[in-house]
């Protein structure tokens, strides 16, 4: 009797790699492709893990089983790359010809000069142009220019003598530009004195005008020039147009002979041949 009192059947015989003995009706075939079969299975799992380690090949190519779950890459360029900052904004080539300025309300063109440019950043109205760049004011406070121009149409009062407003006008010029700014600031420490340079008739635009100028003496740095200059608009109603010139003394102000220049170039649009007549012709002062 065996173990627990069971007999046992004696043991059947092993075949020479260790496998259990055929099942009756004769299925050694059978039990051989079973053995090739989870052979088979071994060395696919055997290349699939394989394929996994060795997936890179050291050239920077790499082998993937199955789709990963990184997200996509985005559509652009990456932020970090140079293409995503932004890159300075280059100015478009201006339409308008680059030797003249538009005044459009009033009608008429101004000549831009060598070392004039078209406002930028200037908190001023009506300006048409100024010179290029800015300094400390003399008074010790903001930001100046050397030269400055104006152009706005009269509406104040019923007026339409281009002498009577020129006069008029000349003043209040004088103390916007060297007296106190709209800030109440004394960028050039207040006005000391002034005297009359210039003043006459003169055409623009192949219109009678009129203009006035003074100089200017500050009580910090060397002061300047400006003035009035009024002639009938060739638009609209015809309304009386005044032309300011602030134009800065001492070397580093724009030649006071622009401001003859820019007078005698006013243009009417549509008219580049426009111009002279009596007064047109004004030397700079003494």
């Amino acid at each position: 009797m065996g173990r627990h009192g069971l007999d046992r059947a004696p043991p059947r015989a092993r075949g020479p790699e260790g496998a259990g003995a055929p099942a009756p009706g004769g299925g050694t075939g059978r039990a051989k492709a079973v053995a090739l079969i989870a052979a088979g299975a071994v060395l696919v799992a055997a290349i699939v893990t394989g394929a996994l380690v060795l997936g890179d090949d050291g050239d920077g190519a790499e082998t993937r089983t199955a789709p990963t779950s990184a997200p996509p890459a985005p559509n652009g360029p990456s932020a970090t790359t140079p293409e995503a900052s932004p890159s300075p904004s280059t100015s478009e080539p201006s339409a308008d010809d680059p030797a003249v300025v538009e005044d459009q309300l009033n009608g008429v063109t101004f000549p831009l000069l060598d070392g004039w440019v078209r406002p930028q950043y200037v908190a001023q109205d009506d300006v048409v142009m100024t010179t290029d760049g800015t300094y400390d004011c003399p008074g010790g406070v903001g930001l100046c220019r050397h030269g400055l121009v104006f152009s706005r149409t009269v509406t104040e009062n019923d007026e339409k003598s281009p002498e009577a407003l020129a006069k008029a006008d000349i003043k209040n010029a004088a103390d916007e530009a060297y007296d106190r700014d709209t800030l109440g600031r004394e960028l050039y420490g207040g006005i000391e004195s002034h005297q009359q340079v210039e003043s006459g008739p003169v055409a623009v635009a192949g219109r009678a005008g009129y203009l006035v100028r003074w100089r200017v003496r500050t009580a910090k740095g060397p002061g300047g020039y400006v003035q009035s200059l009024v002639f009938p608009s060739s638009v609209g109603t015809e309304s009386p147009v005044l032309v300011r010139y602030v134009f800065d003394a001492g070397e580093d102000g724009p030649p006071l002979a622009d401001m003859d220049r820019i007078t005698k170039g006013i243009r009417p649009f549509g008219d580049a041949d426009t111009g002279g007549g009596v007064g047109s012709s004004i030397g700079p002062p003494d």
